[in-house]
């Protein structure tokens, strides 16, 4: 029973080395490119043209001093920005504004503008 184990062991170790052998040598082979292999590779896909997005414009923040009444238009217009579908912040609402300002004739614009009471700049007091 003895060489029955030797035999069986024997056998069992002669095959785990050439496997070995194999595995160190397959790499060394697989980098090594031939000629014809090089041929047959697909040419590589055209690069995709880039498209160039337009610039955002460069945001101003800013802060003035606006008396209430002025201010709760502001607010109403936001509401009925929303019930006509298309709810608005209240700076989107002074930019249509000033849209619109621009795109009057100069006597309207004049007219509008004097129908805006000058106000002192600057924060207003403390109030009591």
């Amino acid at each position: 029973m003895a060489t029955a184990k030797k035999t069986v062991s024997a056998k069992a170790t002669a095959p785990q080395a050439p496997a070995r052998k194999a595995t160190a040598k397959a790499p060394a082979k697989a980098p090594a490119k031939t000629p014809a292999k090089a041929a047959t590779k697909p040419a590589p896909a055209p690069k995709p043209v880039k498209v160039e997005k337009p610039k955002k414009p460069k945001l101003v923040r800013d802060s003035f001093t606006i008396p209430k009444a002025e201010y709760t238009v502001l607010d109403d217009l936001k509401q009925r920005a929303a019930k006509l579908g298309s709810p608005a912040k209240k700076s989107e609402v002074l930019r249509a504004g000033i849209k619109a300002l621009a795109q009057m004739s100069d006597a309207a614009f004049q007219s509008a503008m004097a129908a805006v009471p000058a106000i002192k700049t600057g924060r207003p007091g403390k109030a009591d």
